[in-house]
């Protein structure tokens, strides 16, 4: 066969050289980027995990959606000359994301800064008890409860806006709420590896096949915490970081689980426990999307194609590789897919 030769004019050289260079600054210059992001990330949860000590008031947070500035990502889904082209397509640009159990606002700072990339409008909320909210974690015991700062939300937008809505894990219970009571201000609701009960069902239900039923749960599990003494029922849950990390972050890169363990609060228990009451003229009516996580240990892949299955969405769409964290584990493929849900018709 030979040696192959292959010949290059100088000009050529300079060409493949002033490349590489480009490439070279644009690679250190994501990577300092995604450096910075963390470092605010970090920064910004270990503010709130000072002041989430403080359970004195019910304030809640919502971070998103508040400059105009725009950061420039490692998402080929994502540059200058498709933004516009992608919001021509999409109806709706409001955003609303949220959170699962025992995460906040502070868990979608990627989705955010991608969504806002390319022109569309995120707000991430803290539902009660949760991030920064300043409500005791031990004193929410409804559903209703726990997802007022989402229905507040919802309340106040002006007649004539809707929004997309985003649920991770038993944050697809606030979402199936909201859908119940304000179905008329969802343009979409996407659940992500979340719980997508069906009438009557409890959120706790969906993850019986990792935490064993509830009655056995609330009986013997080592992490739970009794908020009104002993001799009283439990009245939240706090999974311990080694824990955290075998059922949710097995595919999360390290920054992101450093993020998460300074981050969580506990999770209360009323919320999870209570069967929805979902009506076909409501909730039913709404359009239901669901993203299937297909390296979860939380959720996992045939739980949830059993709750498909059970109760079925418009469209399901499946991220490989990804933990029951994907915001943190595969945020650019959480992001195009949210991109292609958006332009649904």
């Amino acid at each position: 066969m030979g040696n192959k030769f292959i010949c290059m004019t100088k000009k050529d050289g300079r060409e493949n050289g002033s490349k590489s260079k480009r490439v070279g600054r644009s690679q250190r210059k994501m990577l300092d980027e995604e450096e910075f992001l963390h470092r605010q990330a970090l920064s910004m949860a270990i503010q709130q995990h000072q002041l989430s000590q403080r359970f004195d008031g019910s304030m809640s947070r919502r971070i998103g959606s508040t400059s105009s500035r725009r950061h420039t990502l490692s998402d080929p889904f994502s540059n200058g000359k498709q933004g516009p082209d992608i919001l021509e397509n999409v109806k709706t640009k409001k955003f609303v994301l949220v959170h699962g159990e025992g995460f906040g606002a502070w868990s979608w700072y990627k989705t955010i800064a991608l969504l806002e990339e390319v022109g569309l409008a995120p707000t991430a909320l803290d539902l009660r008890g949760s991030g920064i909210d300043r409500a005791d974690t031990n004193s929410v015991t409804t559903l209703a409860n726990y997802s007022k700062p989402l229905t507040d939300y919802l309340e106040n937008l002006p007649e004539d806006e809707k929004v997309i809505l985003v649920g991770h894990s038993s944050g697809g219970a606030s979402v199936s709420y909201a859908l119940e009571h304000f179905s008329q201000k969802i343009s979409k609701a996407v659940f992500l590896c979340a719980t997508m009960v069906s009438d009557g069902q409890r959120p706790f239900d969906v993850f019986a096949e990792e935490l064993g039923s509830s009655e056995l749960f609330l009986k013997e599990s080592e992490f739970l915490i009794y908020g009104n003494g002993k001799d009283e029922p439990p009245t939240a849950f706090m999974f311990g970081n080694l824990q955290l990390k075998g059922l949710y972050f097995n595919q999360t890169p390290t920054k992101d689980v450093a993020l998460a363990t300074v981050s969580m609060r506990p999770i209360p228990l009323g919320p999870i426990m209570e069967k929805l009451s979902l009506s076909p003229e409501n909730y039913g009516k709404g359009r239901r999307f669901f993203i299937q996580t297909l390296d979860d240990r939380a959720l996992s892949p045939d739980v949830q194609e059993k709750l498909v299955r059970e109760n079925p969405p418009e469209g399901v769409f499946k991220i490989k590789g990804s933990d029951h964290c994907p915001f943190f584990s595969k945020p650019q493929s959480l992001h195009k897919i949210l991109l292609e849900i958006a332009q649904i018709p």
